[in-house]
Order: structure tokens, then sequence, then C-alpha cells
């Protein structure tokens, strides 16, 4: 590697040095001559340095040399950036011109000093690269053009597919078939089977244990699916901790010892059939394994293991079971896999038998390995020519031989055909620890500071670049895994990692269990720490990039930690200390002046030291979560180069800094806060007008403390293309000024998520009558995919209507007028809560979620109304309105009946997710289900005129939850409830006349799917019948509030598959499910977790884990409805208020 990065800092150095703004600056600090020698010096090097490559990789002393040469260039660059730097600082430096002089010539950076000191330095470096120079003539090196870097993303292409890794998997259909006849059939004498698939790396085991692990037939075979990545450190420890995360779907805590986590591990396998896949096993010691498989032996027969290995010698130690060894894909999968890659970008013609003979004949090398094939093809891919191909087979090609263990020659090919930009962003990866998910806007952040990423125009951001780098990257599948949520992530696999490794050399390093600072080369500039304690480090001066991945808390002391830091580490560009509990941050951190990436998040600062405004190269500030700070850095303007500030989850901050206006170079905020009540002098929101560069998602809270009436939200967010998501938080009300503030609120067009909270004087969103001023319905929010618009109690239409509202008297026509000609062309998702709109622009696009909560029914009726041949944005001649909604929320919807209800289901044929809430005009009676075949999940509460459920229901077969609370009449599940028998989950609550206990009601017997019971505040429940000894595959029963209930049947012994049994607010039960010695104690011994609370006493817990605690802290029936309520919403809107990144 030391190479490639001496060819890249060359040039960037020669490019630095030939601009027009070092040249300047030469002249000002009296070094002119100085700069240009150096640029002559570094450009004859430089242009022998594609000779002397060559020769490195067969001779031993020109790979020193080149180590060599690349020491100087890095301090060359550090002493040019130093020098910049110092400029930056003079011209950001106040005052009048005579103040300004007189501060200089007292300061360090004297001119006539600082010009001495600055020519003794670059006399040192000249005279270094001059004994340098003489080297080279003794190697006789020759001057050889360098062929020009093509970046592909500026051809003309077809973009077949985007660059997510491909779903399937080509040639492992025999193996699949194998492995499932281990997993599904064979017959083993031990409860839990043991299956290795061992081949060495890129062969593809991780994918095969994956088509497994995804097909139909396991999943539905298996009660607990788990998968965990274990990797090249064999923890047991951990290992339990992920294998109940990956049971529970929540960390255990990290404080637990090892005795109750393995009693929370058997607690949670225990008698159940399992799949644990463990994923890239590297451990060759027998005792670690064993003392692992004792844990887990405890599962149900049919249990099954599936380990992933590149060693036959962990496959023998792992179990009995003769190991599935994969092998390379046969010739006609594998021309299969690289006829698709190779010729995807259509440069070369797969038709024509030149190129069919080379690629075959370059195939034979790649020995059927998956990720070498797809690589290889990868950098085919984009070379046009036979001839390209030809060379690339009979030279680079023919230099190496390829067998199992010589699989990253290979890959390194492709790696050498990289661009030179993209050589040094794909080493940089290798700082992460192996099997980490990487947040890719930080790791293009870390490209940026380094100055990996360069800017021929000013078209595109330096970010924007970045992206493309790591675009280029994971198309030529450099990068694997790679996901998008509310931000881009990735993962790199292992062989990638190792090839990282291998380029990077002692550029890098990683300090982790496996490694200790004192092994580190003293020449090393990037490193990360991985699980160990960041002091002591080691000595080198020249480090650039300090990481820590650990999530465990130090016990050392801060002040140490940065004084370390800052005597050793002066050429920082990147520190990421977040979660360090660091309560101050030294003043003298500003001497680390070259810094561009400082990452503090997590931090216990209520204060930051002014002296980071001395960082003027900062460009990433990251301050998430530091939750008790109160403000920012006063003079904040004085960074001049910073894009990102990011503070999510600082809700203690007080206000914004004055001059935030003016950091225009800013493409990411992510919050500003409104001075409350002017004290602390914040900027006001007007400062936000200038800063058009912003991108992704900012939040605006505390409107309601903007005190100037001439203030507005549309001249501040008009020119924000960029922007994502929008987020208005008025934290309370503002009557006098909230409408003035949101007056004709128009965002650039891009906008795709706009969430208003608390918007409590706001009446209307926009100044215009509903027939307005925004143009076509094709300019109106045309990008917006997400609206949510919760607690504006006043507001009643969008527009600001001058006549009265039109009524509904048009309603039974097919064709709506008015206020329905006006629609969101592309919207997805819409939440409305505690808003009282009768008006407002139609949905017929919405196909995600719609959540309607406390506000009128008529815009739903108006849009299910809607006819779709009318001229809409998103019409479709094909779709009726809402056809397309996957769940569908609706509660205290105002005027909202039974047949408008059924008459609006039977347009949303798509639907999965139903939930009615508190619509008191509703009692479902007579309404048509058939059309919701594809619900799974449906929600009844708070609906007082329902007596029985409906009969249509039994038409839902995909139904697996059903969750009924608070309804007052109902008195019978049946006729219907017994028909449910694919009901996976079903929770009953506070509904006073529903009886459970009459011989007669044997309306469980055939419910065998049923994993999950909940009963609570049904005072008719007098006994559980027999009929629960047919629920055989229940894993959780909960008892709350059931007065009347006095014993448990016997046959709960029947229950084999019980996990979990909560019993709360039944003081009968009190005395008899005491342990040990309770009259019902021997019917409930054999559950593992059992939590029995007393009415109006002590709580007493029998062998309950803590997070079953803080799931039960709620006693009243309210409290029980919310629990249901909140365990039926999606990840996706749990996260909607949460960002965080790695």
């Amino acid at each position: 590697m030391a190479e490639a990065i001496a060819s890249d800092i060359a040039v960037e150095l020669i490019t630095k040095l030939s601009s027009l703004a070092v040249s300047q600056i030469g002249l000002w600090w009296n070094v002119k001559d100085d700069l240009d020698d150096l640029r002559t010096t570094v450009s004859a090097i430089e242009a022998v340095l594609l000779d002397a490559e060559e020769k490195s990789v067969t001779n031993n002393l020109v790979k020193v040399w080149l180590q060599e040469l690349k020491d100087v260039l890095y301090d060359a660059d550090d002493l040019l950036d130093d020098f910049s730097t110092e400029t930056l600082r003079k011209d950001l430096m106040g005052g009048k011109k005579l103040m300004k002089e007189v501060r200089l010539f007292f300061s360090s950076s004297n001119q006539f000093a600082y010009g001495l000191k600055i020519g003794r330095k670059i006399n040192a470096i000249k005279a270094r690269l001059a004994s340098i120079e003489r080297k080279a003539n003794t190697f006789g090196f020759m001057v050889r053009d360098r062929p020009l870097d093509t970046s592909f993303m500026t051809k003309k292409r077809q973009q077949t597919h985007s660059f997510v890794p491909k779903d399937k998997i080509i040639g492992r259909d025999d193996d699949k078939a194998a492995l499932l006849k281990l997993v599904l059939e064979f017959e083993s004498e031990e409860n839990v089977y043991i299956i290795p698939i061992v081949g060495f790396g890129g062969l593809g085991k991780t994918a095969l244990a994956q088509f497994v692990y995804n097909d139909e037939m396991v999943k539905n075979h298996f009660e607990l699916m788990l998968w965990v990545c274990v990797s090249n450190v064999f923890d047991v420890k951990l290992i339990v901790e992920n294998i109940i995360e990956s049971a529970t779907g929540q960390a255990p805590d990290q404080n637990l010892k090892m005795e109750q986590l393995q009693k929370q591990l058997r607690e949670k396998i225990g008698g159940k059939k399992y799949l644990l896949v463990l994923d890239d096993i590297w451990n060759e010691e027998r005792e670690n394994w064993v003392s692992l498989k004792e844990l887990l032996i405890d599962g149900a027969k049919g249990s099954r293991i599936i380990v992933t290995t590149r060693s036959f010698k962990v496959a023998k130690i792992t179990g009995k079971c003769q190991p599935h060894v994969l092998k390379g894909l046969s010739d006609y999968d594998a021309w299969s896999l690289f006829k698709e890659i190779a010729f995807e970008q259509r440069y070369a013609d797969s038709t024509d038998s030149a190129f069919v003979e080379i690629g075959q004949q370059i195939l034979k090398r790649c020995g059927g390995v998956p990720l070498v094939i797809r690589t290889i093809a990868s950098t085919l891919s984009y070379k046009e020519t036979e001839k390209d191909w030809r060379s690339f087979k009979d030279n680079e090609l023919a230099k190496i031989s390829q067998n199992e263990g010589n699989i990253l020659p290979t890959l390194k090919l492709s790696h050498d055909h990289l661009p030179a930009y993209l050589k040094r962003c794909f080493a940089y990866r290798r700082l992460y620890p192996k099997d980490y998910e990487i947040d890719v806007q930080t790791l293009v952040q870390f490209w940026v500071a380094q100055g990996f990423v360069t800017q021929s125009n000013g078209t595109q951001s330096l970010q924007e670049i970045g992206f493309g780098y790591f675009k280029e990257l994971a198309e030529r599948s450099f990068f694997q895994e790679v996901k998008e949520r509310h931000f881009m992530i990735c993962k790199m696999h292992d062989l990638m990692h190792d090839l990282a490794e291998l380029v990077a050399g002692k550029e890098s390093s990683i300090v982790d269990s496996n490694s200790s600072a004192s092994e580190v080369d003293e020449k090393c500039r990037h490193i990360s720490i991985n699980e160990q304690p960041l002091n002591p480090l080691f000595k080198g001066k020249k480090l650039r990039t300090l990481l820590q991945f650990s999530n465990a808390r130090y016990q050392c002391k801060g002040d140490e930690i940065w004084h370390f830091i800052i005597s050793n580490y002066r050429c920082l560009r990147v520190l990421k200390l977040d979660y360090f509990e660091f309560t101050t941050i030294p003043l003298s951190i500003h001497k680390l002046k070259h810094l561009r990436y400082l990452d503090l998040s997590g931090n216990n600062l209520k204060i930051l030291p002014k002296s980071i405004c001395k960082i003027q190269n900062l460009q990433v500030l990251k301050l998430d979560y530091c939750d008790s700070l109160k403000e920012l850095l006063k003079k904040i303007e004085k960074l001049v180069n910073l894009t990102h500030l990011t503070c999510y989850g600082c809700d203690d901050l007080t206000h914004m800094p004055r001059g935030t206006g003016k950091l225009t170079s800013l493409e990411e905020l992510s919050m500003f806060v409104v001075d409350r009540d002017g004290s602390h002098d914040g900027a006001d929101l007007s400062e936000l007008s200038g800063l058009n560069n912003l991108s992704g998602e900012l939040t605006i809270t505390n409107l309601r403390f903007v005190k100037n009436a001439k203030e507005k939200l549309t001249p501040i967010l008009k020119g924000k293309q960029h922007l994502r998501s929008l987020i208005l938080e008025w934290n309370g009300d503002n009557d006098d000024d909230d409408n003035k503030l949101l007056e004709d609120l128009q965002p650039h067009p891009n906008l795709k998520e706009l969430r208003i909270y608390g918007g409590g004087g706001l009446e209307y969103m926009d100044d215009n009558s509903s027939k307005g001023s925004q143009g076509e319905p094709e300019s109106f929010f045309p990008s917006l995919k997400y609206l949510h618009l919760e607690n504006c109690r006043k507001m009643k239409s969008w527009w600001r209507t001058i006549k009265p509202i039109d009524d509904d008297s048009n309603e039974d026509g097919t064709t709506v007028m008015g206020t329905s000609t006006m629609a969101f062309p592309c919207l997805s998702k819409l939440w409305i809560k505690n808003c009282p709109l009768t008006s407002m622009p139609l949905y017929p696009s919405v196909d995600d979620n719609l959540k309607l909560m406390n506000t009128s029914s008529r815009p739903f009726k108006q849009t299910i109304k809607m006819n779709m041949n009318a001229k809409t944005p998103s019409s479709s001649t094909s779709s009726l309105p809402l056809s397309k909604l996957k769940s569908f929320h609706v509660k205290n919807l105002e005027d909202l009946d039974t047949p408008m209800l059924d008459e609006s289901l039977q347009h949303l044929t798509s639907l999965k997710r139903l939930t009615i809430d508190g619509c008191t005009k509703v009692d479902l009676e007579g309404m048509q289900w058939e059309p919701l075949k594809n619900l799974s999940y449906l929600e009844i509460g708070n609906i007082p005129k329902l007596v029985s459920l409906p009969l249509g229901l039994q038409h839902l077969v995909e139904l697996k939850t059903l969750k009924i609370y608070s309804c007052s009449g109902l008195r019978s599940l049946f006729p219907v409830f017994p028909h449910l028998t694919s009901l996976e989950e079903f929770s009953i609550s506070d509904c006073k006349e529903l009886e459970l206990s009459a011989p007669k009601f044997q309306i469980f017997q055939d419910h065998t799917s049923l994993r999950s019971l909940w009963l609570a505040d049904i005072p008719k429940c007098w006994q559980l019948p027999d009929w629960i000894q047919h629920l055989t595959n229940l894993q959780g029963l909960l008892l709350w509030n059931l007065p009347n209930l006095t014993s448990l049947p016997d046959e709960m012994r029947c229950l084999t598959n019980l996990q979990w049994l909560n019993i709360n607010g039944v003081p009968q039960l009190e005395e008899r499910c005491r342990k040990d010695i309770g009259a019902d104690w021997h019917k409930i011994a054999h559950i593992p977790q059992i939590l029995c609370y007393r009415a109006f006493d002590n709580l007493k817990i029998l062998d309950a884990e803590k997070e079953e605690r803080q799931k039960t802290k709620c006693t009243s029936s309210a409290d029980l409805s919310v629990a249901f309520y909140s365990s039926s919403i999606s990840s996706e809107e749990h996260s909607l208020h949460y960002k965080q990144r790695p």
C-alpha cells in the first residue's frame, strides 16, 4: 500500500503547491521560493513513481525507499496544512488593521518569526527529499506517464440494478437441499444436533446459512430462530448475550454476571425447538466450545445449531455430524455468475466469442469462489475492449497462482485496478472491527477529513463526491449488505477486511483483545480501539486518526486521556471519543489544529470550551445525546469550514448561538433551538435563511418562543433543495404568532417528510383558499412521502378559508369538488392526531400507514369517494383510493359510523394491520370483512356498542394477532372466535360483561397455534376451564385483575411449552401460587418464569428476570390498554423520533 499512498500524496502535494492560494500564502510568509523548490522536487520524484511501484513488487529495497518517501510526503502535507491553518487563523482574527498587526506581532505566529520557522521546516523536508531523490538514481527508475484514472461514474451506462447486493444465490440449490434434510428430517439421538458448514473464505458459507435459515419450511418447523455472528473473538459471555438478544430483541443488562446470563439463556431456549446459527467461528480450543455447548443443550428434541467456519478442526470439535463441505461453484454456475456481472455494463458484448473465450479463461483462475468471481467480474465490467480483457488475463492474472490459501492475491488484482482515489478509501475500512455495521455517512466524513476526497468543481459537495466513491466500491463488491434505513449502512466481508488489512500495511492498526498498543508500528497513521482502555496508547507522534468502537465504560480519568492525546497526537484529523462519560473538555483542545472530525457524543458535558472555535479546520462536530449540554459555542461562526453539526437528543439546549447563520458551508444541522426567553442572546430564526446547503433532517424546536412577527418559515425553507425531512416543534402554545410563522408555508418541492408537533395556536397551513396560489396540483408538495400533524388543536382547515367550508352535500356522488381537486401526489404515510381538520388536501396515494386520531372524518370520507378518473397527480384508472394501504389506525374519528367504515374498508384490500379505537358510533355489526383477507393484525378498543364479535371476522384466515380492550358491552366471543384458528396472539382486557368461564365455553380447543394469551380486567372470569390444555404451543400467559379467579386448573401441567406466567391483582391466587408450598404450585412449577404480584402488599417475584419486571409495572386497566397498544406499534413507528448513528 505504501507505493499507492506515496503516489497519491505526491499528486495531492503538487496540486496544493501549484495553487494560487499557496503561492499567495508563500509571498505573505516570505517562503514562496522554498515552496516552489519543494514542488519541483516532489514533481521530479512523482514522475518515476509508476516505475518504482512496479519494481517494488520484486525488490524489497525499493519497497523500503517508497516507505521512506511516504513518511516525508506525509510530513510535508502536515507542514502545508499547518501553514494554511495559520493563515486562516490570521484572516479570521477580527479587529482593525493596526490592532490586528499588533496582535500578530506579539503572538506566537509573528509574521517574521513564523516565516523563519516555516522556512527551516521546508528546508529540512527538501533535504530529506533530496536524499531520497539521490537514492532513486541508484535504482535507475524510468520516467513513465501514469494512465489517467477514469471513474465509471462519468461514463454513460445502463443502470440495471442498484448497488444493494442481490438476494439471488447462484448454484447452491443442492447444498441447500442437503442441509434441509439434516435440519428438518434427520433423527438424532441428541436433542440439539450440530451441523457444521466448512469452506474457505469467500465461498458463501454465510449466504448458504441464510438461504436455509430464511426458508419457509424452516421458519414453520422451529419455535425459536436465532442468529449470532461469532467471528474471531470467541467470548462465551458475549455469545450468550448475543443469543439472548436474538431471542428477545433486546440486549441483556451489561452488568449481569455469567451466572445470571446462563440462567436467562436456559430460560429462553429451555424446552423449545430452536434453530441457532453460529456464524463464522474461528475458535479451535475444545474447552471454550464445550463451555458454550453445555449452555445450549436444553432445547427440545429436534433443535439444531448450524456452525459456519473455515476450519475443519472447528467442525470436528463442535459435534459428531459430518461437516457439510462447501466447494466452489460448478463451471456452469460460475459462468452464470461471472456473465451476469462482467457484462452488465454492456461495455463488453456477451455474445462476442472473443470476450466469451477470454472470460472463460479468466474464470478458470477464480477457483469457483463466488466472492472472487464477483470481484474480478466487477473489475472487468468497466473494461471496454477485447485488448483490455486480454491484457488483464495475460499480465496481472498470470502472475498469481490460485489455490484455497491464496485468495487474497486474486482479490488484490481488483484492488490494484481501482482508481487511485479509491484505494486509500478502501484501505481506511481496515479500522473498523470485522462484522461491524458501518454508517456510510460517517465513513465518508472520515474520508473527507483525511483529504481522500477531492473536488474538481463546485457543483458537488465533498460529501456527495465521497458518497460516489462509496457507491463505486460497493458496485465493485468491495462493500456488502448495503441497506437504507433512516441512514445508509453496510458491512464488509471478512475476506475483504483481510484485503483491506493487507493493503493498508503498517499504515493502520486496530488495538483489541488480540493485540496491544505496544505492537503498533511507530509510523502508524490511523488507529482504532476496540473494547480496550484508551490509555496508555502507543507513542507515535504522527497519528492522523483515533477512533474508539467500544461500548464499555472505562474507569479512567478524562483529564489524563485528554492530556495524553493533546500532548502526543497533534496531527490528528479524526478523533472519535463518544460515550466516554467525559464531564469536561480541556481548553488546550485547540492545539489539535489539524482536526477535521470530532465526535463527543454521549458524554456528560454541560458546556464546551470556547477554544474549540480555534480549530478552524473542523468540518464535523457531533454532540449527539450529550443530554446535559446547555449551550453550544458562542463564537461558532469562527468554524468557517464546519459542514456537519449534530446534536440529536440534546434536549437541554436552551438556544442556538448567534453566528450560526454565518456557517454557510453547513450541510447538516440536526436541530435549531429557538431561544426561550431571549436572555441567552440566542440566534434568531432568520439565521437559518442563508443555510441553503442543509440536507438530511432538520428539527426546529421551541417555535412558540418566536417573538418577531416578521419571521416566517417559508422564506427560510424555500431555498433548501437538499433538505429531506423537516420537523417543526412548538413545545406549547403561542396563539398570536403561530399562523404568521407558517403563513403560506412552501418548503422546497424536494421535501419528503414534514412533521408538525404542538402548534396549539395554529389554525391553518396555507394562507390562501382551497383553490389558492400553490399552482397546479403537480406543484403541491410534489415529493412529500410522510406528513405528521399532532396537537394542532385549533387547525380546522388546511387553508385560511374566507367563506364557510363546503358541506358534504355532494358526498354521494363519485366526484368530490372543491378541496378534493387538491391532493398530495405521492404521499405514502399520513398521521393526524389531535387536529380537528375538516378541510385539507386529499391523500389517495397513501399506501404505507394511515393514522387518524381525534380528528374529523371528513377528509377521509372525501378521499375514499374520490373519482380516480379525475385529474389528480397520482391517479390511476386501475386502482381505487387507498387500495394499497397496509396499515390503518383510526381512533376517536369524529362522525365515523358503521356504514361509512364498512364502505371505506372495501377499498383497503391490501390492508395487513387495522386498529379501530374509540369510535362511539361504530358497532362493527353487518360489516363486510371479506375484502380484508390479507389482514394479519386487528385491534378493537373502546367500542361500547360491540356486543359480540362480528360474524365476518371468520373470513380473516391470515389473522395472527387479535387485541380487544375496553369494550364494556361485549358479552361473548361466539360464534366467531372458534374459527380464528391461525391466531398466535390474543389479548382481551377491561370487558366487564364478558363471561369466559361457562362450562360450554370451549372456544380455545382448536387454537393450537396460539402462543400468547392475555386476560385482564374480566370480572366474570371465575375459572380457567379444562380447554386450556389444548393450547399446546402457548408460551406466555398473563392473568391480571381477575378478582373472581380462585384457582388454576390441573390442566396447566399440560402446557409444556409455557415459558412465562404473569399474575397480578388476583388475590385468591396469591397464596396458592407461593413457591413450593402453595396449593397450585405443583401445577406451574415447570414454568421457567413466574411473576406473581400481591394486590395490596409487597411484590413477590418468583424466578423472574429484571426485564420482565420492567414490562409489568402498570396495574390499571388503562395502563394495560396502553401496554397492549404499545406492543402493537411497529419498529418503524417506534423509530420515528429515534436518530442515532454508530
